[in-house]
């Protein structure tokens, strides 16, 4: 921006200084409206021109459970507990590939019908229509279609260590997901706070994004690994 801002005053010097003063002040005024873009205003701009997107992700669990509810819940918070990281593709509506890399290989690719979830340690793959599953789901907010005020109740929820936060709360009630908080900079996504009906709390986040890259006609058609066992679920 600075570099078209000064291109921008270079082209203007022959004319008068009153001129000069009016393209300083309203390219001021348009960095002014950049920088301070809302969270809620950004994750629609987001929404609005990034149709599809490949990138890396950090997940870690900032918070769990108390022991009780843990043992409710049959040792949810052990399987959710530590530091993934991995890749995603997605293109809207609802065909992604979110890859776990580390510390376990596990891939849940959808094409748009159907989500299959590939266990590489057990070579199991669980096959399930997609349907309404991303529905009010965080999901939905990256893959899915646009109609977001339709799942989710919204509102800005300030500025933290330089990133636009919002929080999403689903409008269904059998949710698993309680609250998603959103931060953006500068229009690029930078994480997701994942908070639970069990009490625990993830934090995604996100580096490297490509937005609309080339993808290729069968990027998101699943195929069984050979040997597989395949659960339809």
């Amino acid at each position: 921006m600075q570099s078209v801002l000064g291109s921008a005053l270079k082209s203007v010097m022959k004319y008068q200084g009153r001129t000069i003063k009016a393209v300083v002040f309203g390219a001021s005024m348009l960095l002014a409206s950049q920088a301070f873009a809302s969270g809620t205003e950004q994750l629609k701009a987001f929404i609005a021109q990034v149709h599809s997107a490949h990138g890396s992700f950090v997940q870690r669990e900032v918070k769990a459970p108390s022991k009780a509810a843990a043992s409710a819940t049959q040792g949810m918070a052990a399987r959710l507990g530590g530091t993934s990281s991995g890749t995603f593709t997605f293109a809207r509506p609802g065909k992604f590939i979110w890859a776990y890399d580390k510390p376990y290989a596990q891939i849940l690719q959808a094409d748009g019908d159907k989500l299959y979830v590939y266990d590489k340690d057990l070579n199991q793959v669980t096959i399930r229509p997609l349907g309404n599953a991303l529905g009010a789901s965080p999901a939905a907010i990256l893959f899915g279609s646009n109609d977001l005020d339709k799942n989710f109740t919204s509102r800005d929820a300030g500025v933290k260590d330089g990133i636009d936060w919002l929080e999403l709360t689903p409008k269904a009630q059998d949710t698993q997901f309680q609250q998603v908080g959103i931060g953006f900079k500068d229009g690029n996504l930078e994480a997701m706070e994942l908070h639970d009906v069990f009490g625990n709390v993830t934090l995604l986040t996100f580096s490297n994004i490509q937005k609309n890259p080339p993808l290729k006609a069968d990027q998101f058609k699943f195929i069984v690994p050979k040997g597989a066992d395949v659960i339809n679920g």
